[in-house]
């Protein structure tokens, strides 16, 4: 079993930054299949970010060159830096575990319970 905690939502303005963290504990041996998911009210989960278990890290086109995501292995956490926030990027932001390449659509077997980020002004 694996227990994600996710932390760092809030209400920020459009082009304001936040920063969420997810602490992973439980039989979780790497940072590397750790990623995030977003889903808006009305819309499809999506990935945003990920540190898949090949090595490499995923971003969606969306936020691509305002996010960034990074880990603590000695922690099992990882962050997800998002600057240069849009209303469209509203959402519940889910932590998820483990992320294979070729389910980065789906997400893993394991979720966090969500943190809420909300952008308007």
């Amino acid at each position: 079993q694996v227990q994600l905690v996710e932390s760092g939502g809030g209400l920020v303005q459009p082009g304001g930054s936040l920063r969420l963290s997810c602490a992973a504990s439980g039989m979780i041996f790497s940072i590397n299949g750790m990623g995030w998911y977003r889903q808006a009210p009305g819309k499809q989960r999506e990935l945003v970010a990920a540190m898949a278990t090949d090595g490499i890290i995923y971003y969606a086109d969306s936020v691509k060159g305002r996010v960034t995501i990074s880990g603590d292995g000695a922690k099992n956490t990882v962050h997800l830096q998002m600057n240069g926030l849009k209303p469209e990027d509203t959402a519940v932001y889910y932590c998820s575990y483990p992320i294979y390449v070729g389910m980065l659509n789906q997400g893993g077997r394991y979720w966090g319970q969500g943190t809420q980020v909300t952008v308007s002004s």
